[in-house]
């Protein structure tokens, strides 16, 4: 059903402006990116560039592992302890400086990168990660079909009206959300319609840091 959903065209236009809109913004918010660094340097030890293993685009022979990257919000060896985990709301191991980058979602920005690398799309399903993608692919119908032929965005539907996932049942309702994007990819103007949407629904969650 969603392989019969992507246009050709719709995915070569998609890619076009994933390259030209990542080289714009990484040009414009370089010297943000170079403050933010300095504040997450300064504000606790580690590594300023957090690099952590997701899942992609899959296909019917294959799925795609790539490391995202994200600026540190967290102290170093998070999880450790832990292992894999969701974050909570007031969740001590986020730093001060931390807060506020996932308020006004400024940690997102080197995953840019990942865009010009082919790893991920500006506009698409949140990417997963494999500690916990066997249990969510148990308990949730149809969640490994949300990124079959979809690549992984930095924000998406599902990112602008809910959020980080704190939850299970947070998934389980992204998932719907999910498929509604991919079934917009078959129809250039609901497509573009919806990519209007959720980009200018990201630059208020930024703006007024209401990103959780």
């Amino acid at each position: 059903m969603i392989e019969q959903a992507i246009n050709p065209k719709i995915k070569f236009c998609k890619r076009i402006i994933d390259i030209v809109v990542s080289v714009a913004i990484l040009i414009i918010f370089a010297p943000v990116m170079a403050i933010v660094a300095l504040m997450v340097w300064r504000d606790s030890p580690g590594p300023v560039i957090f690099s952590q293993q997701r899942i992609g685009l899959s296909t019917k022979h294959s799925t795609q592992l790539f490391n995202m990257y994200k600026f540190r919000t967290m102290v170093a060896d998070a999880e450790k302890q832990s292992g894999a985990v969701w974050a909570t709301k007031g969740d001590s191991r986020v730093t001060k400086i931390g807060r506020f980058l996932r308020n006004t979602r400024l940690d997102e920005l080197p995953q840019l990168v990942n865009v010009l690398r082919g790893d991920m799309s500006l506009i698409g399903p949140r990417p997963e990660r494999p500690g916990f993608y066997q249990r969510l692919e148990t308990q949730i119908p149809y969640f490994a079909e949300r990124t079959f032929l979809v690549q992984p965005g930095i924000t998406g539907l599902a990112q602008v009206n809910q959020g980080y996932d704190t939850c299970i049942d947070d998934v389980r309702t992204k998932v719907g959300y999910d498929h509604s994007y991919a079934l917009s990819l078959n129809y250039p103007l609901q497509w573009l319609a919806m990519d209007l949407y959720i980009a200018a629904k990201t630059i208020v969650v930024m703006v007024t840091g209401r990103g959780q």
